[in-house]
């Protein structure tokens, strides 16, 4: 299994030993990128986020340790995040 058959879906900040997504929860795909393929919970995200989307934080994007990858619905309402870019 390569590693990106593993992140498949696994929920970006979940639990190592509990990764998959839960019962009554909205998930929305992460698309490109360096979390790409990971499923983001967006149950409590309010309009803005809905919006213009997440700077999520990630040691694996360009910045290292400290950045985030920015990953926004393709449209509104969307549950697919596409990825936008990393920042510092």
């Amino acid at each position: 299994m390569d590693e990106t058959e593993f992140m498949r879906g696994r929920v970006y900040g979940a639990d190592h030993d509990d990764p998959g997504p839960r019962e009554g929860r909205v998930y929305a795909e992460l698309s490109g990128g360096p979390l790409d393929g990971l499923l983001l919970d967006v149950t409590d995200h309010g309009p803005a986020e809905q919006r213009h989307g997440v700077g999520l934080p990630t040691e694996i994007g360009r910045y290292g340790p400290g950045g985030r990858a920015v990953y926004a619905p393709r449209t509104a309402g969307d549950r697919v995040y596409t990825w936008r870019g990393d920042v510092p």
